[in-house]
């Protein structure tokens, strides 16, 4: 689903190959509409986690409050509207790759939350005090300097140090024009009907 064959997208090419052979967590660098997901979604489907769950996660769109209900779960009755048990994001990413896009958009307290998940200490859906473990890899993506970000204390630096193990950058199109030509022809095919180009009002 990754279109480019620039020298600077060959070398993405390669960083998604050598990230799919390992469990080590990936940090997506690239400007809006890079392509961050589609390189996170190769990344899962070349790994050994294939067969289990890819869950996009979109940090920035959920509201503070329900953080922790929608990553951890929640129990029935935990607050109110829970009026059933519900899995969290880490529960459906057991076995599989969990995306956080945006991840520069989390909270502190989630960051060191997560933190104890990601080195194996585990987590309780709201509600509970059960303690439950997730055997998840995370692919985290943003357009955001993290390192900045870790300065500022925006970012803890052992969350950062987790998730930025396989750094990737995607560069913009601006950096690879020879690629257009290749887009061009794509976007002409999946628009076309019967095989012809799309008709010009």
């Amino acid at each position: 689903s990754i279109i480019g064959k620039s020298p600077a997208m060959q070398e993405v090419y390669e960083l998604i190959l050598n990230a799919a052979a390992t469990n080590a967590n990936v940090i997506v660098y690239g400007d809006s509409g890079t392509g961050k997901e589609l390189v996170a979604r190769a990344i899962h489907e070349m790994s050994n986690r294939s067969q289990k769950e890819f869950v996009p996660v979109n940090c920035a769109a959920i509201p503070e409050n329900l953080l922790e209900s929608e990553f951890f779960g929640h129990k029935r009755g935990a607050f109110t509207g829970a009026h059933a048990d519900k899995q969290g994001y880490l529960d459906l990413a057991d076995g599989g790759t969990l995306f956080l896009d945006e991840v520069g958009e989390l909270g502190l307290t989630l960051q060191a939350k997560m933190l104890r998940a990601i080195e194996g200490g585990g987590y309780s859906p709201v509600g509970s005090s059960l303690n439950k473990i997730s055997d998840f890899r995370i692919i985290a993506a943003t357009n955001r300097n993290l390192l900045e970000q870790v300065r500022i204390r925006g970012i803890r630096e052992d969350f950062f140090y987790r998730i930025h193990v396989i750094p990737i950058n995607v560069p913009p199109l601006r950096d690879r024009k020879e690629d257009i030509p290749l887009l061009m022809e794509h976007f002409l095919k999946h628009y076309s009907e019967n095989g012809d180009p799309p008709a010009v009002p």
